[in-house]
């Protein structure tokens, strides 16, 4: 009964948003972003425990996949919004790549750091290891990582890096479709979801995907407003708020998620979880932002970087590649992890330190690449892994 009261209550939070909007009130832009921000992480959650029931019909692989992609919705909502209005609003297109780069960020700096740790508290093993057939988003990431340094070198993000992160994308959902299922670990509401008869959970499923859906689809753009409003009301800067504070609201359910997976002695399907998440992000949400914006501007337009935003871009892709080089050791080290979390909260609290934070990341991933031979190796392999993964 308790898991259902759950389920209840991540459909409540959403409700004083649903009055607020279509009774038509009209409420500070502080209060709207608070309402729609919590509307947003109610139905985060929801998508998330109708992820892992979804692992009981595809591949694990695949629900990896999906669950990563689903439980990141709340995230591209918001981002692709400010995308779209960069169209008829240039001043938008830096709100876009704030969001993209604090979101993949923090999913690294936070997300994968938390798994790790949570790990260590609960067993004292210092390692979340990742057997050699969870590889597969590893060897997709590094590509993906290699080729985002490609856009502060150009300086734009145009319709051609959609077509290429999209088809990269495609690749990795094909492969991991291709993976031999298996019986999911499911407790809480997820649990309760799971344990109907399989007519009923998957119309429960279906229920609250619908339900979580249309709570983002009626609160991304008032939320995504709403902080724009408040930083300027409370002369906070935009970015800011745009690039911290609305990625913690949308991708907190999916850090979770991934937690509780630790927590319940399977921390490789939580750094898998997280991993996946971010090959996500980094394909389909960088290759989506220029693609919302042309078809706003109903031309094929490339979205302008300036300055800051290709340091932005080029600190992202930094912290990726050493993150990428890090699991290269077929998983995650607790002293590595420590790494990725001490640097992270360097470069959030000294924002203006992007530039040698980017060559700090660069250094160690360079330096262990020298002294470990055996991770080169594997990254090179990195593209036979993907053709393998996909017969």
């Amino acid at each position: 009964m308790r898991n259902w009261l759950w389920i209840a209550v991540a459909m409540l939070v959403a409700v004083p948003w649903l009055v607020l909007r279509f009774a038509g009130l009209h409420e500070p832009p502080y209060l709207v972003a608070a309402l729609a921000g919590l509307a947003i992480l109610g139905a985060a959650l929801l998508l998330s425990w109708a992820s892992e029931v979804a692992q009981l019909d595809i591949s694990q692989a695949l629900a990896v996949v999906i669950l990563s992609l689903i439980a990141v919705l709340p995230e591209y909502s918001v981002d692709i919004y400010f995308a779209w209005r960069a169209g008829q609003d240039p001043s938008y297109g830096a709100f876009a790549l704030a969001n993209m780069t604090g979101a993949n960020r923090m999913l690294i700096g936070i997300g994968w750091v938390a798994v790790v740790v949570v790990f260590w508290w609960r067993t004292r093993r210092p390692k979340v290891e990742l057997a050699e057939h969870e590889s597969l988003e590893i060897s997709v990431l590094s590509i993906a990582t290699l080729y985002v340094f490609l856009i502060p070198l150009k300086g734009t993000l145009s319709i051609w890096d959609s077509v290429v992160l999209f088809a990269l994308f495609g690749v990795y959902a094909y492969a991991s479709s291709r993976q031999a299922p298996e019986e999911p670990d499911l407790v809480g509401p997820a649990a309760a979801v799971g344990s109907l008869s399989t007519g009923l959970r998957r119309l429960v499923t279906l229920g609250l995907f619908l339900f979580a859906a249309a709570a983002i689809l009626i609160s991304a753009e008032p939320f995504a407003e709403g902080l724009v409003s408040t930083g300027r009301l409370l002369y906070i800067d935009e970015f800011v708020l745009v690039q911290w504070l609305a990625p913690f609201a949308s991708e907190a359910p999916e850090f979770i998620v991934a937690v509780l997976f630790a927590l319940r002695g399977h921390p490789h399907l939580g750094l898998r979880t997280m991993v996946s998440s971010k090959v996500n992000q980094w394909t389909l949400l960088v290759g989506a932002l220029p693609l919302a914006y042309a078809l706003s501007a109903g031309q094929l337009l490339p979205l302008e970087l300036d300055e800051r935003q290709m340091h932005e871009v080029f600190l992202t892709a930094a912290q990726s590649a050493f993150a990428v080089v890090l699991l290269a050791g077929t998983g995650l080290t607790l002293r590595g992890a420590a790494t990725l979390g001490v640097l992270f909260f360097v470069q959030l609290v000294f924002p203006e330190t992007r530039l040698v934070m980017s060559i700090i990341y660069l250094v160690l991933t360079v330096a262990i690449l020298v002294f470990d031979r055996k991770r080169l190796v594997r990254l090179i392999r990195a593209p036979r892994k993907i053709l393998s993964s996909a017969p």
